[in-house]
């Protein structure tokens, strides 16, 4: 038992085409989410650990500053001391924050692959049209 053959007009094979194409760009959409929110969720513990490291690092570090500059009390005032040493990280804080500034002007958070295999799937759906 043999079901006959239906014939197609074109307008309801093209129809059927554009369908699927926006099926699969759906779908591409629907894969990149998902493998963001895994990331981001796999990111959240470390990145709590890496904060608490941070703050408690900054602590550590205001306490080596206070250290340094009751050191330089007895060598000089305790207004010059604390003025001198911070003269000195406010100018390495601009060195580093003008140096991080000009390398972040070369990053391109545009997800590019991304874009590319999208602009490929529009192209083959084009050609399959005409």
């Amino acid at each position: 038992m043999s079901t006959p053959q239906m014939q197609r007009s074109v307008p309801e094979v093209l129809g059927d085409i554009i369908t699927n194409f926006e099926q699969i760009v759906r779908a591409e959409i629907r894969l990149a989410r998902t493998e963001m929110k895994e990331e981001a969720a796999k990111a959240v513990a470390p990145s709590a650990t890496l904060g608490a490291g941070v703050a408690l690092g900054l602590y550590g570090l205001g306490f080596l500053l206070l250290a340094a500059v009751y050191a330089l009390t007895m060598v000089i005032a305790a207004w010059l001391a604390a003025l001198l040493l911070g003269a000195v990280l406010a100018i390495v804080g601009f060195a580093l924050a003008s140096t991080g500034r000009k390398k972040l002007k070369s990053v391109h958070l545009t997800p590019d692959k991304t874009m590319r295999s999208l602009e490929e799937n529009v192209q083959w759906a084009k050609q399959r049209i005409k």
